[in-house]
C-alpha cells in the first residue's frame, strides 16, 4: 500500500487528481459549514435524534442536513431522480435501449437525470420547510422567503451534483459518492472519538467487544462485495477462410451482492412513509382513523417489529434489484448467437434454468448479509451496550463500497502508466 502511495504522488497527473478531489471535498465541507437563516438550530437537532427520516437525508447530504446548510438537502434529489429514471426503464423499453447503446445514450439518461434533480429538489426542500413550520424550528412564513430557502437548497443541490461531475472528469473516484462518502466519514469520526472517550472511562471489555466487531463487520462488507461466483463459458469452433476460431474458454463473474446499497435504500424509504403518515393523521378528526394511525405508529416504534420488517424488506427489494440488474434469458439469448455455452448445460431454456437458479441461491447470501447490516444500529446496543455510535450499517456499507472501488480506479491507472511507459 505504501509502495502504491508513494507510486502515485510520484507521477505528477495523478498526484494533480488527488490534490483536486481533496480540494473538491474541503469545499464541499466548508458549503456544508454555512447555515440557513432563520432556523433555530438546537431545536432542529433535537428533532433529528427523534426522526429516522431525517436521518436518512443526512446520510445521503453527507452530513449537511444536520446544519441545515446551504447544501442541506445535499445529492437526495439526485439519487432519488437516479431511481425514478431506473424505474421508468423498466417501463419503457426505449429508455433502457437508449441507456444501452453508447455513450451517448448514457450522456441523455444523466441529462435527463439532472433535469428531473430540479423538481425533485424543489419538492424536497417544500416539505422540510412545512415539517420544520410545524414543530416551531422555523421562526419565518412569508413567501418571499419561503420562495429564497427553497431556491437556494435547490441551487445547493445543483451545485454538489457539479463539483460531482469535477471530481468524475478531473479527480478520482465517482463524483457523487466520494461527495457523501467525505460526509459520512466526518459524522463517523465525531462519534466514533465519542465513544472511545466515553467507553474508555467505563467498560473496556465492551470497548474490545464493540471494535472487535466493527472490524468483523468491514471485512465482511468487503468479503461480500468483492465475492463472486464464476460459471465457466466455453465458445464453439468456427472457420473463416482458412483460419479455425473458437474452444476457447472464459467465464461469467456473478456477484454474491449486485444490488448494492439500493434495497436498503428502498426499504428504509418505505418504511418511513407509514411512519410519517401515521404521525401526521394521529390527530385525525375521524375516530377510526386517528386509533389506525395510532395503532401503526406505536407498531413501528417497537423495534422488534420494525427491524423484522426491515430485514425483509431489505430480503424482498434485494431481489427485486437483482432482477432488475441482471437478465438470464437475455445472457442466455447473447451466449446462444455468440456459440458460446455453458459446459454440460444445453443452450437455449436449460441455460437460463441454470443461471437463474445460481442467481437465486447466491442473492439469498448476499440479501440476508444486506440485511443485517441494516438492522446493524439495533444489534450494537443489544450483544455491547453501547449506545454513543450513532452511525448505521449503510453508512459504513458506502464508506468501505467507496474505499474499495476508489483504489481500483487508482491501482488501473498506476497500471495504464506503466504500460505507457513501457510502450514509449
Amino acid at each position: 500500500m505504501l509502495t502504491s502511495l508513494k507510486t502515485i504522488l510520484r507521477n505528477r497527473e495523478l498526484r494533480n487528481k488527488l490534490v483536486f478531489t481533496i480540494f473538491i471535498i474541503s469545499v464541499f465541507r466548508l458549503l456544508a459549514h454555512i447555515p440557513l437563516p432563520g432556523v433555530d438550530l438546537e431545536a432542529f437537532r433535537q428533532l433529528f435524534q427523534q426522526s429516522e427520516f431525517l436521518n436518512l437525508l443526512n446520510l445521503f447530504s453527507g452530513g449537511a442536513l444536520s446544519n441545515f446548510s446551504i447544501v442541506a438537502l445535499g445529492l437526495n434529489p439526485y439519487i432519488n431522480a437516479s431511481i425514478v429514471l431506473q424505474l421508468l426503464m423498466m417501463i419503457f423499453p426505449a429508455l433502457e435501449k437508449m441507456a444501452k447503446e453508447d455513450r451517448d445514450g448514457q450522456r441523455k439518461i444523466g441529462q435527463y437525470t439532472r433535469l428531473l434533480t430540479v423538481p425533485l429538489a424543489l419538492v424536497q426542500s417544500i416539505g422540510i420547510y412545512f415539517l420544520l413550520r410545524n414543530q416551531g424550528i422555523i421562526s419565518f412564513s412569508s413567501w418571499a422567503k419561503l420562495s429564497l430557502m427553497c431556491l437556494t437548497l435547490t441551487t445547493g443541490s445543483i451545485l454538489l451534483i457539479w463539483l460531482g461531475e469535477l471530481i468524475n472528469n478531473h479527480g478520482v473516484g465517482n463524483g457523487i459518492s466520494v461527495i457523501i462518502f467525505a460526509g459520512i466519514v466526518s459524522g463517523m469520526s465525531v462519534s466514533f472519538i465519542q465513544t472511545l472517550l466515553v467507553q474508555t472511562g467505563q467498560d473496556l471489555i465492551n470497548l474490545v467487544l464493540f471494535l472487535v466487531i466493527a472490524v468483523a463487520i468491514i471485512v465482511g462488507i468487503i468479503v461480500v462485495n468483492e465475492a463472486q461466483r464464476i460459471v465457466p463459458i466455453q465458445y464453439a469452433q468456427r472457420i473463416r477462410g482458412r483460419k479455425i476460431y473458437g474452444m476457447q474458454l472464459t467465464h461469467l463473474p456473478l456477484k454474491l451482492n449486485q444490488a448494492g446499497v439500493m434495497p436498503i435504500i428502498f426499504a428504509l424509504s418505505l418504511l418511513l412513509l407509514p411512519n410519517m403518515a401515521a404521525n401526521f393523521l394521529s390527530n385525525a378528526p375521524l375516530g377510526w382513523v386517528s386509533r389506525a394511525a395510532q395503532a401503526t405508529a406505536s407498531m413501528l416504534n417497537n423495534q422488534l417489529i420494525y427491524g423484522f420488517l426491515y430485514f425483509l424488506l431489505v430480503v424482498g427489494f434485494t431481489y427485486f434489484y437483482t432482477a432488475v440488474q441482471f437478465n438470464p434469458q437475455e445472457i442466455a439469448e447473447n451466449l446462444q448467437k455468440q456459440g458460446g455455452f455453458i459446459p454440460g448445460i444445453r443452450p437455449g431454456r436449460a441455460t437460463t434454468r441454470f443461471l437463474n437458479n445460481i442467481v437465486t441461491r447466491i442473492t439469498l447470501v448476499g440479501a440476508v448479509f444486506l440485511g443485517l447490516v441494516a438492522i446493524l444500529p439495533m444489534l450494537i446496543p443489544r450483544f455491547t451496550g453501547i449506545t454513543t455510535f450513532t452511525m448505521g450499517g449503510t453508512g459504513i456499507l458506502i464508506v468501505v463500497s467507496v474505499i474499495v472501488e476508489t483504489s481500483k480506479q487508482l491501482e488501473s491507472m498506476l497500471v495504464m502508466r506503466d504500460y505507457d511507459g513501457f510502450l514509449k
